[in-house]
């Protein structure tokens, strides 16, 4: 199976080096990988470059942006100029973080799981950080959810369910599609990557109002916000993210923010959440 790569990189140059040798050395190689230069102010560029000429699948994309790092909204579009450097001669299209390594045989065992199952949508494995010297799971989600870090599609799953949103919830948005038109999402747990920058290092404040109204957008409703909100919070150890989250939800709610769904969507969105709930409960 052929799979692109696109990559959306920010000030990477302590990182990306390392990713990309990661990539270079996978057992199956990608048919094209884009890197997308989102206003790097250090040498991410130079880097990427110096890979390029001697990789020929290998591609630097320029992007002008503003500095302010928004969860979701700002990698998505950097993610969609990558893409529309792209031909439709794919099987699979991947979205990576620029700041991973990845076993060898990442990609090959990917493309195994697709191959098993022609309905598979959605395939990744999970990120690891580094913590007092030893590699440990970054455990900010269910282990049935694959990281945002490292997405892989179906063309014909991303093609269905609208491509990515720009906008916090994107990847949280995607499964709950797949799953809405029947497609599988699948999680492979020997699948280690290393994450070398933990996730929303960078956010600010006004950043973490953005996750209650990626709630809000998701047609969670107040409840189901609630208890996600309360168990995120717990999962990233800081309880009073809880209060950002329902304050971001409320804002977004009281100045009716778009959504990201349609009310048949938001529907089955809050049914299966409630059946998800209801399971661990009994």
């Amino acid at each position: 199976m052929r799979y692109y790569i696109i990559a959306p990189a920010y000030n990477e140059e302590a990182f990306i080096q390392l990713t990309l040798d990661s990539l270079v050395n996978q057992t199956v190689l990608p048919s094209k990988l884009i890197i997308v230069n989102d206003n790097s102010t250090d040498k991410t560029a130079e880097i990427v470059s110096s890979y390029s000429q001697k990789h020929p699948w290998i591609q630097l994309v320029n992007k002008t942006s503003e500095n302010i790092h928004l969860p979701g909204s700002k990698v998505i579009q950097a993610f969609q100029k990558g893409f529309e450097t792209l031909d439709e001669n794919y099987d699979l299209i991947v979205k990576i973080d620029s700041d991973l390594i990845f076993p060898a045989n990442y990609f090959e065992t990917i493309i195994k799981h697709f191959q098993s199952d022609e309905r598979i949508g959605m395939a990744g494995g999970f990120c690891y950080i580094e913590k007092n010297g030893n590699w440990i799971l970054e455990n900010l989600t269910d282990k049935d959810h694959i990281r945002g870090a490292l997405k892989a599609y179906r063309a014909a799953t991303f093609k269905q369910i609208g491509g990515l949103k720009p906008a916090m919830g994107w990847d949280t948005v995607d499964e709950l599609l797949c799953k809405y038109y029947n497609w599988k999402v699948v999680t492979d747990e020997s699948l280690h990557v290393k994450h070398l920058k933990p996730t929303g290092a960078n956010y600010n404040k006004t950043a973490r109002y953005k996750q209650g109204e990626a709630f809000y957008t998701l047609g969670y409703g107040f409840f189901i916000t609630a208890i996600a909100s309360a168990k995120l919070a717990m999962m990233k150890k800081k309880p009073l993210l809880f209060l950002d989250y329902i304050q971001g939800f409320w804002k977004a709610k009281t100045s009716k923010k778009p959504m990201l769904v349609n009310p048949e969507q938001a529907k089955f969105i809050r049914n299966y959440r409630l059946q998800k709930m209801k399971e661990k409960l009994f």
